[in-house]
């Protein structure tokens, strides 16, 4: 927005000071009024020049006779009574003679120095004020505004109308509808934070109906258990055998448990991106504490995790989310991994990337771009385990967007296995929140 309130600001001065360097260019081009009696001047000068050489005697009548033959009130004046100073009166002298002004109108002066102090005076009439050329240029001046600030506004009005038009095709359904972003617009800010908007919308809106769909069939086969556990338990006279039905139901309890934990967890993640306190973050003890909390899982499945991170390596992020990703590739890679993990950062360019490697089966690379969606399970050695419902990497994902990066996985070059990878800019936004 910054950039149209200095288009706004520059249109609007650049229009007034070129307008009005113009129309001041115009009116003092406006023809003067010593030039609009130029003929008059000649003429005068002509008869000062002859009534030089008239006696002074007949000065007076020899005026009258020129007034009565041109038709001009010239007349004949005596310089003593004449009060004005040296300088006007020297003006007087020159061929263009000196050009007063009264109430009534104009009045021309001529003198010579055969005639001085004496003078002849030429009343003029006042040309007519030019008020219809200062109501033109007071019009054209207002109308030049207005067009200046027409050609910087009709590219907005018309952004702001594609917006407008979009922004009512999202409220109507179509929640695929973007807008196609002008480099010349003025709104460019406005527009890219519109479909960033729109994009976080469908993504919600689509895995809130994912989570549904997941949810309602998931939970099919623990409520189908439990229906089955109770009729069999109302029917069994032996005690025992209704303990052992009773235990069954209560591990399907804590399934269903378990799995609306996860689901409403997830279903509230995003809600957590706007309490991020990002900080600089050393990642080669940061990583290597993450994998030491992962110790008893590698333990117990007596797997090896190697950390390869350079020295005063350092990103900006936030740290608890950021182990909550890494420790949820760790923990994947653990249950598929067979003895060796590789865990490991560098800085390319940029950007930074952390890598998560494993030497187990791998995963297929039709399902690379399905792997970060949630409740996505591959089919075979990847199946469902224990209180896993495939929001894992789901949330890897959104905590790499967070932090303004990408997640890919693709295969190990080094184990054979699964590679992921998340790329990370070296600084990411610092948009801490304050909670209460």
């Amino acid at each position: 927005m910054r950039k149209l309130y200095l288009y706004l600001l520059a249109s609007a001065l650049i229009s007034i000071v070129v307008l009005g360097w113009l129309l001041d260019t115009l009116s003092q081009q406006a023809e003067p009024a010593e030039d609009a009696f130029a003929w008059q001047a000649k003429l005068l000068y002509g008869v000062t020049n002859q009534s030089a050489s008239i006696p002074e005697t007949l000065r007076a009548a020899y005026m009258e006779q020129v007034s009565k033959d041109f038709d001009l009130p010239i007349t004949y004046s005596s310089g003593d009574s004449l009060a004005l100073p040296m300088e006007l009166k020297n003006q007087m002298m020159q061929p263009e003679g000196l050009l007063l002004e009264d109430d009534i109108g104009y009045y021309l002066l001529k003198s010579a120095p055969s005639l001085a102090p004496d003078y002849l005076e030429l009343r003029l009439e006042k040309p007519p004020e030019q008020y219809d050329s200062d109501v033109f240029l007071t019009l054209a001046f207002y109308a030049g505004i207005c067009t200046f600030m027409w050609v910087i506004l009709a590219p907005l009005a018309k952004r702001l109308t594609v917006l407008v038009s979009v922004a009512k095709q999202f409220a109507s359904g179509n929640l695929s509808a973007r807008i196609e972003v002008n480099h010349f617009t003025y709104i460019k800010d406005l527009e890219l934070t519109f479909n960033r908007m729109a994009n976080q919308i469908e993504k919600l809106l689509a895995e809130n109906k994912l989570m549904a769909s997941s949810l309602s069939h998931d939970i099919r086969t623990p409520v189908a258990c439990l229906r089955f556990g109770f009729d069999a338990a109302f029917e069994e006279d032996d005690i025992e055998q209704v303990h052992a039905l009773m235990h069954r139901m209560e591990k399907d309890l804590d399934q269903m448990e378990n799995m609306l934990a996860s689901y409403l967890a997830f279903a509230t993640l995003e809600q957590k991106s706007h309490l991020l306190k990002f900080a600089p973050t050393e990642l080669d003890g940061y990583i290597r504490n993450v994998v030491e909390q992962m110790a008893p899982k590698l333990t117990n499945k007596q797997i090896n995790a190697s950390v390869s991170v350079p020295a005063h390596l350092q990103m900006d992020a936030d740290p608890h989310w950021l182990a909550r990703a890494i420790s949820n590739l760790l923990s994947n890679a653990c249950d598929f991994a067979d003895k060796q993990i590789i865990v490991s950062a560098q800085q390319l360019d940029h950007q930074i990337e952390i890598r998560v490697e494993d030497d187990g089966p791998g995963i297929e690379e039709e399902n690379w771009a399905k792997v970060f969606d949630p409740f996505f399970q591959e089919q075979g050695h990847r199946n469902r385990a224990g209180k896993s419902y495939g929001l894992g990497l789901a949330i890897v994902s959104k905590v790499v967007d967070w932090h303004h990066g990408r997640a890919r996985v693709s295969r190990s070059d080094l184990l054979g296995g699964a590679k992921f990878t998340l790329t990370f800019p070296c600084k990411a936004p610092r948009n801490t929140v304050k909670t209460d």
